[in-house]
């Protein structure tokens, strides 16, 4: 029998916490810990600016033990974590930062360097700056661009922060939570396994210990909304203020989270974050390094999964039409088995897909072949950073011995219900020569061929001109090997 819990232990600082979330708690079990927080008479520094993700002002920092003695500190938003998913985690914030009336190191510093006016925002940006403090990413600049990008301010202006960032990632990270580490991560350890089975009179969580129990919650409990990361799936309850009924929480499972290397492929768990596979397979897949520099916020590749972005069937998903271009798999388990399908495939029409009740994602294989070709994303957005497409591309193209156009992939997102392919252009760029004639006509023909919507984001005939565009453009930085910003 599995080790069934209906309590969420965790630390909060290096204070031990137990909470039953049957609704006569207080809490839900779909309560955010921003929300947990904010009902706490002493952990109010964190703040709701705008319950989506986009502002950073609640970020708070989880500790999760990688081994019996080592912790990995990691840069979260609470607006969008559910509370049992802090099970067998460390909860650090603000408050928790000084120690004997002394400042942490990042809280000086941003004194030192005038990094804070009104303060709103603050707290956040601290937590984000901790997790530099105590993560070990390259001390550079440009780290510390796309590390603080979750995290807005409107009064400071970002250079003195900036400034902060870049300190903190050159620093040790020694502070008083190294003394206890050991300690703590141990103790964490001993939850990590436990399955939890929450329930109140309107809302239903599973939260298995894993994959084995995954399978048979999927297949007792088929309704269940699934869950890796919930940075989508956290939305519909803060933003639309829909109850949730039942949740199948799949994070945090080690039979998920993976990147493995083998002969002809790379093999990516479903529940790994963006940032784990950006780390590992960046250098290796230049595209993935691509949409990922521009995918949300540090914050937020802190939790989504491929699973979760390829799963929702958004036809404006980054990850959809790279991973088409990329010609992945999508492997699909069940009690029963097994089985795989091109990612094109899975997705069958808006936020719809060929996922059966008793299925979970399990992973995704990328061919080694694919990425010996030419392949390019490009995202248009309002904002670089943290800004859904309002059109992107993903595109292959391949080259026989002579020069010309074998092969054509080219991807759309945002210009159909799901994400396309431009199947008049593919077909009429074969055995092309790729000059600025054929680029031409095929952008012409990609124009022609979608029929978008018009939306808030939008109108019709500017998604067709920003199609064609990135054709063009495409064609541009494939030629002149210069590389603009989308």
């Amino acid at each position: 029998m599995p080790d069934v819990n209906s309590t969420v232990r965790f630390l909060l600082g290096n204070e031990p916490v137990e909470i039953v979330l049957n609704g006569q708690s207080g809490y839900l079990p779909s309560t955010t810990v921003l929300n947990y927080l904010r009902s706490l008479h002493d952990h109010k520094g964190v703040k709701e600016g705008c319950a989506e993700g986009d502002c950073g002002a609640c970020t708070v920092v989880a500790a999760i033990p990688t081994d019996s003695k080592t912790l990995r500190y990691v840069a979260v938003n609470s607006c969008l974590v559910f509370l049992p998913w802090l099970h067998g985690k460390q909860l650090i914030t603000v408050e928790n930062l000084s120690s004997d009336k002394n400042l942490h190191p990042v809280q000086q510093w941003m004194v030192e360097h005038y990094g804070s006016q009104c303060g709103f925002c603050t707290p956040g940006i601290v937590m984000s700056l901790f997790s530099l403090y105590k993560g070990n990413l390259p001390a550079d600049r440009s780290t510390a661009i796309s590390s603080m990008s979750g995290n807005l301010c409107r009064c400071t202006g970002y250079q003195p922060i900036l400034d902060v960032a870049v300190k903190s990632l050159q620093s040790v990270g020694k502070d008083q939570f190294s003394a206890k580490e050991e300690e703590v991560a141990g103790y964490l350890l001993s939850l990590q396994s436990q399955s939890l089975e929450l329930k109140s009179s309107i809302q239903l969580y599973h939260k298995p210990g894993n994959l084995n129990e995954a399978l048979a919650q999927r297949k007792n409990h088929p309704s269940a909304l699934l869950s890796t990361g919930a940075t989508d799936l956290a939305l519909r309850q803060s933003k639309k203020f829909e109850l949730l009924p039942e949740i199948l929480d799949l994070s945090g499972l080690q039979e998920l989270d993976f990147c493995r290397e083998e002969a002809d492929c790379w093999i990516i768990g479903a529940g790994t974050p963006i940032n784990d596979i950006w780390s590992k397979l960046g250098k290796s897949i230049p595209v993935l390094d691509e949409v990922f520099s521009v995918f949300a916020s540090h914050q937020i590749r802190n939790l989504a999964t491929i699973a979760g972005n390829i799963g929702s069937a958004s036809p404006i998903g980054d990850l959809i039409p790279v991973m088409i271009s990329l010609e992945a798999g999508i492997i699909l388990k069940s009690n029963s088995g097994e089985r795989e399908m091109p990612v094109e495939d899975f997705i069958t029409g808006y936020r719809t897909t060929e996922l059966k009740p008793d299925e979970i994602i399990h992973s995704f294989r990328i061919p080694k072949s694919a990425i010996s070709h030419t392949i390019r994303f490009f995202k248009v957005s309002k904002r670089r950073e943290l800004d859904i497409s309002t059109v992107s591309m993903s595109a292959r193209l391949e080259f026989n011995s002579n020069g010309s156009i074998d092969k054509a992939i080219l991807a759309f997102g945002g210009m159909a219900a799901k994400t396309s392919r431009a199947s008049t252009a593919e077909k009429y760029l074969k055995g092309k020569e790729w000059n600025s004639e054929t680029s031409e006509e095929a952008a012409k023909l990609v124009t022609e061929e979608f029929n978008p919507i018009s939306d808030a984001r939008s109108g019709k005939e500017a998604r067709k001109i920003m199609a064609g565009n990135l054709l063009r453009k495409l064609y541009v930085e494939t030629t002149s090997n210069i590389r603009q910003d989308a």
